[in-house]
């Protein structure tokens, strides 16, 4: 193997083959080949078209202009997500990026709220996050911050469809080869590697490493190679999704909403265009009838077609890296979008491999410490998952008690009385979700710490006071001069960069 040899062939396109196909080929040095193989009689599943603050990372990585960006995919911006009877019926809070208030000498800002909470001085937590005040009152800006108020992040809603087409331009612009066909055959090699692939209509494709994007499927991943599948179904037991768009009929909203249904929950995902919408569910307690039936009562516009519906089992690959084969997306596991994780997590596994990037047979050591960094990360997303369902106060309907009652991961038992005992999170320096991620949905399904650090009872209750009202009169006035989301928008889509050169 000679260092300008290594062919990378990536099965499937969609949103997991052509963010894997666009990384690798901004990323690879020269002499790596990269193809690319789909097939348009083959649909993708477009459930995650809401996203996380990391996305930008990636853009900016692959040399992507915003604007351009915003105005290929249809996208809006979005500043959080809010969950809508999550906690009870009638009662709303949002996990909003950005910080939550600000530290006060040694301590989180939670310590402080708890204390003013349990002694009846505290706002609602959103009083205290730019982000939410912003989200709340639909305005929007970039780069902004305030005196005691970091730089207020944002993440962005698109059609994932669009996004796809969009980075299918910009790989084949820097040298990517896709291939039309639908492939009939897996071809493995004598020492158990995948050798090649062959299309229907007869042509072999050979590699030295290949990518899976066929979706549950995993062509490669599962029917070739075995690999095994966790199930989690019986922490995350929604199973089934219905999914439809409809057209915008009241303002908008700059940030994701999760509703809470009877038997599951409702997304509603505002984009320039169109509104994202569908239901996630469990089939053990409603029909796929009863399913679509919630959501088209639940749409604020007709549909223009019948909910389409995609059954799933929530868990991961027992290995994302096996042998020569890398599943990325749904062939190496599938978390429900509650958190707006499964383009992150495509993102997150191909931006971990170029770290470990193979230029010949790879080394069991470095394979085998790839897939345990996965799957640490998928099992901290699963937890954070489950705390929205554990923790619900939905009393007398089955599935809402079902999950209340359930056994949870002891990774997870552990966290929230962490945090019910003495008001601790301690989140892992290299988690997706940090403190003030599981604080805001903590304290927004209502766990209440017995008792905080005692360093913060050294303030006084009117300086408590006004160390809180500090801290919300900052957010506001962060707020108060951005523009409205929709003026800034197009705004900004109105703008063009340059043409860029590309390699």
């Amino acid at each position: 193997m000679t260092e300008t040899s290594f062919r990378i062939v990536i099965l499937g396109g969609g949103t997991a083959g052509w963010m894997s196909a666009a990384a690798l080929a901004r990323f690879v040095p020269p002499g790596y080949s990269i193809t690319l193989i789909e097939s348009d009689a083959i649909g993708t599943v477009g459930v995650g078209e809401a996203t996380i603050p990391p996305i930008r990372l990636f853009n900016e990585a692959l040399g992507i202009d915003e604007a351009d960006f915003l105005r290929e995919t249809s996208a809006s911006y979005k500043l959080g997500i809010e969950f809508a009877g999550w906690l009870r019926d009638g009662h709303s809070y949002m996990h909003a990026f950005g910080a939550v208030g600000r530290q006060h000498g040694l301590l989180p800002f939670r310590h402080y709220w708890a204390r003013a909470s349990a002694v009846g001085i505290a706002r609602p937590l959103g009083h205290y996050n730019a982000n939410e005040i912003a989200a709340r009152t639909g305005r929007m800006a970039t780069g902004v911050s305030g005196p005691g108020v970091p730089e207020v992040p944002w993440a962005y809603h698109f059609d994932a469809g669009l996004y796809a087409a969009f980075l299918r331009r910009h790989a084949e612009a820097m040298g990517v080869v896709r291939h039309e066909g639908k492939v009939a055959c897996v071809v493995r090699g004598d020492n158990g590697d995948i050798a090649a692939v062959e299309t229907d209509d007869g042509r072999s494709f050979e590699g030295d490493f290949f990518i899976d994007c066929t979706g549950f499927r995993g062509l490669l991943i599962e029917e070739a190679l075995e690999t095994g599948y966790e199930d989690w179904s019986h922490w995350l037991p929604c199973d089934r999704a219905v999914a439809a768009p409809c057209s915008a009929a009241g303002p908008f909203t700059p940030y994701t909403r999760s509703i809470a249904r009877k038997a599951g929950w409702q997304w509603r995902i505002p984009l320039q265009h169109r509104i994202g919408n569908g239901l996630v569910y469990c089939s053990e307690y409603l029909s796929d009838e009863g399913a679509a039936a919630t959501l088209t009562e639940n749409l604020e516009a007709p549909a223009p077609a019948d909910p389409r519906v995609l059954r799933f089992v929530t868990g991961r690959r027992r290995k994302t890296w096996n042998r020569n084969v890398l599943a990325v997306g749904l062939s190496g596991g599938f978390m429900e979008p509650l958190e707006s994780t499964s383009i992150h997590l495509i993102q997150s596994t191909i931006t971990r491999f170029l770290t470990v990037l193979p230029s010949g047979p790879a080394n069991d050591a470095v394979r085998d410490g790839f897939n345990r960094r996965c799957a640490e990360e998928f099992e901290r997303i699963r937890d954070f998952l489950i705390l929205h369902y554990k923790t619900n106060q939905r009393v007398s309907e089955p599935f809402w008690d079902h999950c209340r009652t359930m056994p949870v991961p002891d990774s997870l038992e552990a966290r929230i009385a962490e945090y019910r005992e003495a008001c601790h999170i301690q989140p892992g320096a290299d988690e997706l979700f940090t403190e003030v991620a599981w604080f805001q949905v903590l304290a927004g399904q209502g766990v209440v710490p017995k008792r905080w650090n005692p360093i913060a009872n050294r303030l006084s209750p009117d300086e408590l006071g006004g160390f809180l009202g500090a801290v919300e009169k900052a957010c506001i006035e962060t707020v108060r001069p951005m523009p409205l989301h929709m003026d800034f928008l197009a705004a900004r889509c109105a703008t063009r960069a340059e043409p860029e050169t590309v390699r």
